[in-house]
């Protein structure tokens, strides 16, 4: 059998080995920005939505452009059915965000003593937006900010933004997809430059120190998250509080990601440290399966379920679960993901949304054999007319994770 996972070269040979992979990219143009836009307005009017309230963060960025965190301030925009955009924000950051505008569209200030809320209102009233309308308020604002327009209003319908911010974002266009496929090669990279400098007696800390320099050198900020896993520990699917140690025969399971432009990668690569066990190697071999079925079980048109259904029938054909419990997978097939790492929608047993061209999603059906070791095989897909298409190719063995020899 061959032994794969100690170390082939040192860290900084590692780090040498990496190049920056941004070059050519460019990040979302305003164009774009328009045509998502006018495709929520045409959403909201064929569903008597009459405006809808972007929050600070990934909605207010993927609609407007605007870079902006959330905090204990209101800060966002109002986006209506029918007009322009307009923002909302406290006066002494309207000078910053003016900065970080690409939408045009004018900033209303509330001072530090002001009812922001009651500015909303106020705004919408302005906007020719009747006092009866419909209004949908951005699913991930903090729930102060809906309370607090709540009390300012009198007779709004308030309900919740995600079925237009979904129906936007659940379809990436092909600028969004070559942006999330450069961000994957990178971290892709990344995983095979790690699992070429390991040695015995590593800690995670420093694998975790590792890949961010190693995302650095490929031209990303650094790690958007990142999990490192060894021996027992990798049975929590994510993680346990203290480091570990990595000794020979441990599992090792790598969860990692960057952002390029906003967009997100996410991959886990899992192997031995040294020769796997038959037993290690036999559920290593039902995960790569589990993953497979995944994939040839989406189709367009299709529900979401059914791919979580089709890895979760493989497995308790091999008497793992059945459903959640362990030995098998005990949680959901996938997710989701662009400008969040978990977003609409989601491979889970009772979704009944169609698999559409352009959604994206991971695949990695997780087997957690408790008190000995877990297996997530994680790479992502993204729907074409014709069918899936891997953003990574999966695993290739256990003994040979990356298909290099």
């Amino acid at each position: 059998m061959t032994t794969f996972g100690i170390a082939t070269q040192s860290k900084e040979q590692a780090l040498a080995s990496l190049n920056d992979m941004t070059g050519n990219l460019l990040p979302i143009q305003t164009d774009e920005y328009l045509a998502r836009i006018a495709t929520a307005q045409k959403y909201m009017q064929a569903n008597n939505i009459d405006a809808i309230y972007l929050n600070a963060g990934t909605n207010l960025t993927y609609f407007t452009g605007m870079r902006w965190y959330a905090s204990e301030r209101m800060v966002g925009a109002i986006l209506p059915a029918k007009g322009e955009v307009q923002y909302i924000a406290p006066y002494f950051e309207i000078g910053s965000l003016n900065g970080f505008k690409v939408i045009e569209g004018p900033i209303r200030g509330w001072q530090e003593h002001e009812s922001p809320y009651s500015l909303f209102v106020n705004m919408l009233c302005e906007m020719g937006i009747d006092q009866s309308g419909t209004i949908g308020i951005d699913e991930s604002a903090q729930f102060f900010i809906f309370d607090g327009i709540n009390k300012a209003q009198t007779g709004l319908n308030l309900i919740n933004a995600q079925p237009v911010t979904a129906h936007c974002r659940m379809h990436k266009s092909a600028n969004e997809l070559a942006l999330m496929q450069r961000a994957m090669d990178m971290t892709l990279a990344v995983h095979q430059a790690t699992a070429s400098m390991l040695y015995e007696g590593i800690s995670t800390v420093e694998v975790e120190d590792f890949i961010k320099q190693a995302h650095q050198k490929v031209g990303a900020p650094g790690n958007y998250f990142c999990i490192v896993l060894f021996g027992v520990a990798t049975s929590f699917p994510h993680g346990v509080k203290d480091p570990q140690h990595l000794k020979k025969g441990d599992m090792v399971l790598i969860d990692t990601g960057c952002k390029v432009h906003d967009y997100i990668s996410d991959i886990t690569r899992t192997y031995v440290f040294g020769e796997a066990t038959p037993r290690q190697r036999t559920f290593w071999e039902y995960e790569k399966a589990a993953q497979i079925a995944a994939f040839e079980a989406a189709k367009i048109g299709e529900p979401c379920e059914n791919v979580d259904i089709a890895a979760r029938s493989y497995l308790a054909s091999q008497d793992l679960g059945p459903e959640y419990q362990t030995p098998g997978c005990p949680h959901r097939t996938g997710h989701g993901i662009g400008l969040d790492i978990h977003e609409w929608p989601y491979l889970v047993g009772g979704n009944k949304t169609p698999l559409g061209e352009g959604m994206c999603f991971s695949n990695e059906p997780m087997l957690v054999v408790q008190d000995e070791f877990g297996v997530r095989l994680e790479d992502h897909f993204y729907m074409t007319s014709q069918g899936p298409q891997w953003f990574t190719q999966p695993s290739h063995s256990i003994d040979d994770p990356f298909g290099l020899n």
